[in-house]
């Protein structure tokens, strides 16, 4: 008759807390006293109350009774299940008090009180910077370490969070739950599909208070201070050049190994840059609008057919400051330079032999290959 009439006579002397029952009211108290009386059989991990255990268990068997009937995917809690959910319902029922910000998750709101209360008693000591939980600590040092636990099954691509590598894992499967009611596309984040709205409501938030320039996302933002800086905090260990960005560090790591891990799929042929296989794509799936009035040669994108006109008008814009010799295209006279200078940026893996060019490092692997 409890359940029915939500009559809870068992209190909980230390903290207050009402029970239904005498014995969750004895379970409970062990929190308090820190008895940890359930055992798992396992690995010999120790709860204070059966139902923690009985979760626990779940890692073991790898149980996950409760399936998202949206994307499929399986939980081992109830709670667990109606926390995703609302990454596909968008709904956010946690409000700050303080400024109003919404979050899908109580845990999110807690974290991000502490972002008002000013408390960051957490301290990196490699560069001082503070954080408000040790978690964020945590994940804030594998920037200076390098670590990148979290490996890609698929293609082997290495990643500091688990998130970012279940976002990435979606670049494989092709899974895009969310859907811009607007225009019908498909994304794999939910975070992608709130700025992808602000296309259609043409809202810019981010403003550069430099030049004024706005914004949709806040990456894209903060990777625009950095124009407005000298400030190149990334540096290559082969070379020693020095990049404003991450992600221009990683990219530029490739000139040296020589991994192009983005691939055609369906020709085959692969790039070492994400944005490199997107302009290859069209070639299979857009038109080729763009024609050549000399030749008729087609191209799909109006830049690649300025650049072909430079052969029949014999206009080589890129000089080289040193010899005089001109080019073409830009990249060959980076590439050119080089001889002048002497820098050799592709290292063979295997013997450490330094290249000029990223072909004569291709040709040069075959040595240890045995291709020929």
């Amino acid at each position: 008759m409890k359940v029915h009439t939500g009559d809870k006579p068992f209190k909980c002397e230390i903290c207050g807390k009402w029970f239904r029952w005498r014995s969750n009211l004895s379970s409970h108290l062990n929190i308090h006293t820190g008895d940890k009386a359930y055992k798992c059989e396992v690995c010999g991990k120790l709860f204070s109350q059966r139902s923690s255990l009985s979760i626990h268990l779940m890692l073991h068997t790898g149980d996950k009774p409760y399936s998202c009937e949206i994307c499929g995917k399986s939980f081992s809690q109830s709670n667990t299940l109606s926390s995703h959910i609302r990454i596909h319902t968008g709904d956010k029922p946690y409000e700050c008090e303080v400024c109003g910000k919404l979050f899908n998750q109580s845990i999110s709101l807690s974290s991000h009180m502490l972002t008002h209360a000013g408390n960051k008693p957490f301290k990196c000591e490699v560069c001082g910077k503070s954080f408000s939980r040790k978690f964020g600590l945590s994940v804030h040092l594998k920037i200076h370490t390098g670590e990148k636990p979290f490996k890609c099954e698929f293609c082997g691509k290495l990643f500091r969070w688990r998130n970012i590598l279940s976002t990435h894992l979606t670049v494989h499967t092709g899974y895009t739950p969310f859907k811009c009611e607007i225009c019908g596309k498909l994304l794999r984040r939910s975070s992608s599909l709130s700025t992808h709205l602000r296309v259609h409501t043409s809202e810019k938030s981010y403003s550069c208070h430099i030049c004024g320039k706005v914004f949709h996302k806040s990456s894209n933002f903060s990777s625009h201070l950095m124009v407005h800086t000298d400030e190149k905090p990334f540096k290559c260990e082969i070379c020693g050049k020095l990049l404003k960005w991450e992600s221009g560090l990683l990219a530029h790591m490739r000139l040296h190994t020589g991994e192009k891990p983005f691939r055609c799929e369906i020709c085959g042929k692969c790039f070492s840059r994400n944005s490199q296989l997107s302009t290859h794509k069209t070639m299979h799936t857009a038109d080729q609008r763009y024609k050549c009035e000399t030749c008729g040669k087609m191209y799909t994108q109006k830049d690649g057919l300025s650049i072909h006109l430079k052969i029949h008008t014999g206009e080589k814009p890129f000089q080289c400051y040193v010899c005089g010799k001109s080019f073409l295209r830009k990249y060959s006279l980076t590439t050119h330079l080089k001889i002048h200078t002497g820098e050799k940026s592709y290292a063979c893996e295997i013997c450490k032999k330094l290249f000029r060019r990223s072909d004569t490092l291709s040709r040069h692997r075959m040595v240890h290959t045995g291709v020929k």
